[in-house]
């Protein structure tokens, strides 16, 4: 099998790359559970400085691995650059804190506690859209606490995935314990059941959460799962328009429409309706689409063609079921799409129940904030949602009420290495990031010593 490196701009094949083969993924295996047996013992301020050094590697080189990331995956060049700069903030934040996330917690004197251990070898299955943050968000709170990594990445970044175990190697991580795994989604299975492996995090479609978990679970391993998501942007009366129509186009084409977290279903009350809709389509007007490299594109191609050709059946299909196109809505040339905005989307469309990887938003006018609230929770996801109002009852209201896992008041739903990130319903379960991603893959040890 072959794994293919193509730029989605231009077409080109960039790199290709043989997939491994079992006796190469069985050493690699072997490699990750030897150096668990040290990495395990080494003081976690030890693993710490070499998330420090990643860290310093992600932001001298932020420009080079930003240029891979733009002709692997085809995100704006300016958003790839600050993907690695991020990658940097989510090392730091766990170099910083892994000491205290990880101290024992005393419940009744030292001989009546509980301890935090690694449980060992975690496969992480990740996507192609944010191939670096997606990748660092896991391994570095994995590392710090003491585990080892193999990465299987999407087959269309397979160099993003090798610069990332390079960058880990440079940084200090002894041999075998950041590697990548250069196979296909076939052998997956077979990794997953290896009875070297502890846990599996995944973070993609729900029809790879479903498969994962089900293997997973039949080998009675822990999963996290972070998997789609159709996020409501919630606008009420008291919402400066204004800057919610501005921050809502960049909510909507963030990494060119193609992020779980990005806003997709616009609920706009009818008091405020028509002037959010006027701002917010003028300004999806003025994005420029074109060369990801371009410093001056908003929005660039979408990664493959069986992207592109989801988002335009869905669209059609949209529109056959009754929605109205106020902008764009026709497929463009090679892989890239216009941005689009639905108006008028009955509740059975496609745009109302699947999630649109792409520059597409849906708009949907309700008539008073009660309408709102149930539109926003009227879907299987539970990522994220954003909220718009100036009222802080009405917001208190909207927060506790939304079911996801992250709520925003006047602003756009983004992860943040503080704070965990993660869904409910078919957005997958577990966490990410904070103290709460770090604790996910670690043995909660309960220590109750008696010398009386």
């Amino acid at each position: 099998m072959a794994i293919v490196s193509m730029n989605p701009a231009t077409g080109e094949t960039l790199r290709t790359f043989s997939a491994s083969g079992w006796d190469q993924v069985n050493q690699q295996l072997a490699r990750a559970s030897r150096a668990f047996d040290s990495w395990r013992q080494r003081p976690v301020l030890d693993r710490a400085g070499v998330l420090r050094r990643a860290a310093q590697i992600f932001d001298a080189e932020k420009d080079v691995l930003g240029a891979l990331a733009t002709r692997e995956m085809g995100k704006v060049i300016g958003a790839a650059r600050d993907e690695v700069a991020k990658c940097a903030a989510g090392c730091r934040f766990y170099a910083d804190h892994a000491a205290a996330f990880l101290e024992a917690e005393v419940v009744d004197g030292p001989d009546q506690r509980v301890v935090y251990q690694p449980l060992g070898t975690i496969l992480a299955i990740m996507p192609w859209n944010f191939p670096f943050w997606q990748t660092v968000r896991f391994a570095a709170p994995a590392l710090a606490a003491g585990n080892v990594g193999v990465l299987k990445h999407a087959s269309n970044v397979p160099q993003c995935a090798l610069a990332l175990e390079d960058v880990f190697s440079r940084a200090g991580a002894p041999e075998g314990v950041f590697q990548t795994l250069l196979i296909g989604s076939d052998a997956v299975d077979k990794v997953i059941a290896d009875e070297r492996i502890a846990a599996v995090t995944l973070t993609g479609s729900e029809a790879a959460g479903r498969s994962v978990a089900a293997t997973a679970g039949h080998h009675l391993k822990k999963t996290v799962l972070e998997l789609g998501g159709s996020d409501p942007f919630v606008v009420l009366a008291s919402a400066d328009i204004a800057r919610a129509a501005a921050t809502a186009v960049k909510a909507r084409v963030v990494n060119n429409g193609q992020s779980c977290i990005a806003a997709k279903r616009f609920i706009v009350v009818d008091a405020v309706y028509e002037e959010f809709e006027r701002a917010f389509v003028e300004h999806m007007r003025a994005l420029r689409v074109g060369d990801p490299m371009d410093e001056r594109t908003d929005v660039g191609p979408l990664a493959t063609s069986a992207i592109h050709g989801d988002l335009s059946r869905q669209v059609a299909d949209s529109i056959t079921a009754g929605a109205r196109a106020l902008l764009g809505g026709t497929p463009g040339g090679g892989l890239f799409y216009p941005p689009t905005v639905l108006a008028d989307v009955p509740p059975t469309a496609p745009a109302a129940t699947e999630e649109l990887f792409g520059p597409v938003a849906a708009l949907f006018r309700v008539t008073d904030a009660e309408q709102a609230l149930a539109c926003a929770n009227s879907t299987q996801f539970g990522l994220g949602a954003s909220v718009w109002t100036t009222d802080r009852i009405e917001a208190e209201r909207f927060t506790n009420a939304i079911n996801a896992g992250s709520v925003f008041v006047n602003d756009m739903v983004a992860s943040d290495p503080r704070f965990p990130f993660g869904g409910i319903k078919r957005s997958g379960y577990g966490r990410e990031l904070g103290a709460h991603g770090l604790r996910e893959f670690v043995n909660a040890k309960t220590i109750r010593a008696n010398f009386v």
